[in-house]
């Protein structure tokens, strides 16, 4: 007996499970981060243009007017006015690419022969770009930066501190949206916020300063 249960343990096989490569979690040096490249590009570039344009609106109406409710109209419109630029130019765009793309898929389709069934065909359709959604996040994208202006420029009576502070909540958010949208991409955070920063202050600038002029000119 005692020979025989040792035959049994010496025949007996040791199944290891094989690792599935396929489930194994995704690192950071796997990942592909240009794939967010597009939605990444819009959305920084609406948080953005909204803080921006909408600043530089507000502090041009400043140089001439002191009214404090002169100011906020202006920044308010320029919102309104943006947001729906930025999803009615988003929208026009995106719907363009994906004419092109669904265009481009039937070519393909063509090739393959209409009787031919594949996949990758089933795959392309459901990563074809959405014209409604890339408008309504180019418009949330621009109307979250344009608040930022606004309500730093609310509660504030004093022209010259209320410019003041605009300018720095400005200088502030334009170094968050830098060092977000480098972080999501990997990209350098001083040199992205840096961008944005000197856009940004060369932007209050000029409007800033033509208005002033233009408004003292008397024309």
């Amino acid at each position: 007996m005692a020979t025989t249960n040792q035959t049994s343990l010496n025949n007996a096989k040791v199944t290891i499970p094989a690792l599935d490569m396929e489930q194994q979690p995704t690192t950071d040096s796997d990942f592909d981060y240009s794939k967010r490249a597009q939605w990444l590009r819009a959305a920084v570039l609406g948080a953005s243009d909204g803080l921006v344009s909408t600043a530089s609106l507000m502090m041009g109406v400043g140089a001439v007017k002191q009214d404090i409710k002169a100011m906020i109209l202006s920044g308010f419109a320029g919102l309104v006015a943006g947001a729906c630029s930025m999803a009615i130019g988003e929208f026009t765009s995106v719907y363009s690419q994906l004419d092109i793309e669904l265009a481009q898929i039937k070519r393909d389709g063509i090739r393959r022969g209409e009787r031919e069934e594949d996949n990758s065909g089933e795959e392309e359709r459901e990563n074809l770009p959405n014209p409604v959604q890339a408008a309504a996040a180019s418009a949330l994208a621009f109307s979250v930066g344009a608040m930022v202006p606004l309500l730093a420029a609310s509660f504030i009576r004093d022209y010259k501190v209320r410019l003041g502070v605009v300018v720095c909540a400005v200088t502030l958010a334009l170094v968050v949206f830098g060092w977000i949208g480098a972080a999501l991409g990997k990209a350098p955070a001083v040199r992205s916020s840096g961008r944005l920063l000197v856009g940004g202050w060369l932007a209050m600038a000029i409007t800033f300063g033509l208005t002033k002029l233009i408004g003292s000119s008397g024309i």
